[in-house]
């Protein structure tokens, strides 16, 4: 009965994601300038596309070489590339950010030492007490058993079946 109920809605809610699918699909954004048309223009105009790379003396703006981690000597030199922000040149950008993840890294390798070792240490705090309770316990139950041996023997001396030695029993026969 519930499924009637929904079985509209379900399909008004898949029409219109359908709609708005179609229209996203239809309204494709505007092929982005090709790099090498910015060129002998300036580095901020170049670098607006975050796929272009920025050649100081050469004064280019070219396609960032993908399939390259960095771009070779032969298409510009590290020093005199600039990709992202004008004003960082690729080289000091790659040590930058290697400085810093190694930094990030260390930091969490050190946390994480801190935290196993006071992790350890609370351990150690927990099973000390966790040894003074059991012994405690066990001298409380000691005490116990002692107490109960004692009004064991009173009632028995008071019946006058007094348990002195047990092999006694064997000698009268």
């Amino acid at each position: 009965m519930s499924g009637v109920r929904w079985a509209p809605v379900a399909a008004a809610a898949l029409t219109l994601c359908g709609v708005f699918l179609s229209t996203g699909a239809q309204s494709s954004s505007p092929a982005p300038d090709s790099c090498a048309l910015k060129s002998n223009s300036s580095c901020a105009e170049c670098l607006q596309n975050v796929t272009c790379l920025w050649c100081i003396p050469t004064q280019q703006c070219i396609d960032y070489p993908v399939r390259n981690i960095l771009p070779p000597s032969s298409v510009c030199p590290l020093t005199d590339a600039r990709w992202g922000v004008c004003w960082v040149n690729f080289q000091v950008l790659i040590i930058t950010m290697s400085v810093l993840a190694g930094v990030i890294i260390v930091a969490l390798f050190v946390c994480c030492c801190c935290c196993c070792k006071c992790e350890r240490v609370g351990n150690k705090r927990e099973d000390a007490k966790v040894e003074r309770q059991t012994r405690a316990r066990t001298s409380r139950q000691k005490a116990r058993r002692t107490e109960m041996q004692l009004r064991h023997d009173e009632i028995r001396q008071k019946y006058g079946i007094a348990k002195d030695n047990p092999y006694a029993r064997m000698d009268d026969h």
